[in-house]
């Protein structure tokens, strides 16, 4: 990764950090807006890990829950899914 990018994804690690802590889900965009006012390179690759961590977290609550019905199936002797 190039410095810019470590930059980026430390920050974005923080921000997610402190959505979780406080319940803003869009707080993202407002740290996104402050970097704009002083570095679009730093926004953007900001913007770029944000994006990446919110779509990883997506997959994995997907795959997550998948593998939990999975299961609950397999408990319960059930092989077809409930629709």
């Amino acid at each position: 990764m190039s410095f810019i990018t470590d930059l980026a994804d430390d920050l974005a690690r923080d921000t997610l950090k402190v959505m979780d802590a406080t319940g803003q889900d869009r707080l993202y965009v407002e740290v996104a807006e402050v970097l704009a006012a002083a570095s679009t390179t730093m926004e953007e690759e900001y913007l770029t890990c944000i994006r990446v961590r919110l779509a990883e977290r997506r997959g994995r609550a997907f795959l997550t829950k998948l593998a939990k019905e999975a299961r609950s199936r397999a408990v319960d002797g059930t092989d077809a899914p409930e629709t």
